[in-house]
């Protein structure tokens, strides 16, 4: 039989401990925080659709939105490479656009129930993960959420949906009277731009992926080097999120040339 000494057992915890603490000192969650939480009423505070000044360098979150409708922090000691780092919501996987310092700040409208926040370093090694229960406040919750992120920066893919009455939500109409909309347009990489409708029309929709424009990276003196075009798009698809019925589908998307248009996904609801 083997012994076990209590100096011996407390070394090895403290092993265990180190990365988790480490880990805790890399990636800052500021918002969201765990627990129960409700959020604000409808139209105090939570805004999903940000004014775009072209171009638009990341996706920042409104001023004065609240905390019940952010996700906000930093990781410290990111790559000089400006890489970015991951950020996985209720299983959704996503690129996380980081400033010089490694801060992130964006816009989420979170379902009704549990809701869980990961976010990763760009090299995977340290991460935070927070899990909370939200109730929306008063504000409509989204019943059809479609999500776009694409895996290069200095790029710019653009949502297009079909609503089943004929209206084209895209960044030059990014609201319709029949209450869908567009968050946000991103112009320089990664994404995401959210698509949302709070009460989906019953019928057909059409998923479209635009490569606008990108494939470039600076050369020095004002110039621009050409790299290449491929990128890869994810679009995540969720009904009745949050609810005993929903339903989520991703499709991975190779888009290999500026100037594409791609049909990602026709589907009815509900």
């Amino acid at each position: 039989m083997k012994h076990c000494y209590p100096q011996v057992i407390l070394f090895l915890c403290s092993l265990t401990a180190l990365p988790m603490a480490m880990a805790a000192d890399t990636v800052k969650l500021d918002t969201p925080v765990g627990g129960w939480r409700i959020g604000a009423s409808e139209g105090e505070g939570e805004n999903f659709r940000q004014t775009v000044n072209y171009p638009a360098s990341s996706v920042n979150t409104p001023v004065g939105q609240a905390n019940t409708a952010r996700i906000a922090g930093q990781i410290k000691a990111t790559p000089k490479r400006n890489e970015p780092g991951k950020l996985i919501v209720n299983g959704v996987s996503m690129p996380l656009k980081l400033d010089p310092a490694g801060h992130f700040d964006r816009p989420f409208s979170f379902p009704n129930g549990s809701n869980s926040v990961e976010v990763r370093s760009p090299d995977g090694q340290q991460r935070h993960r927070t899990q909370f229960l939200h109730l929306s406040g008063g504000a409509t919750p989204a019943k059809l959420r479609v999500l776009l992120s694409w895996d290069s920066d200095n790029t710019d893919l653009d949502l297009h949906l079909i609503t089943p009455d004929g209206a084209h939500i895209w960044y030059g109409d990014r609201v319709a009277p029949n209450g869908a909309a567009l968050d946000v347009d991103v112009t320089t990489g990664y994404g995401p731009e959210i698509f949302s409708m709070p009460a989906p029309i019953k019928g057909q929709y059409l998923v479209y992926l635009n490569y606008f424009g990108g494939g470039f990276r600076s050369g020095g003196e004002g110039q621009e080097d050409a790299v290449q075009p491929l990128t890869t798009a994810q679009v995540t698809v969720i009904t009745e999120e949050g609810t005993p019925d929903e339903k989520m589908q991703t499709f991975v998307v190779p888009m290999r040339a500026v100037g594409e248009l791609t049909l990602v996904r026709g589907f009815s609801y509900p």
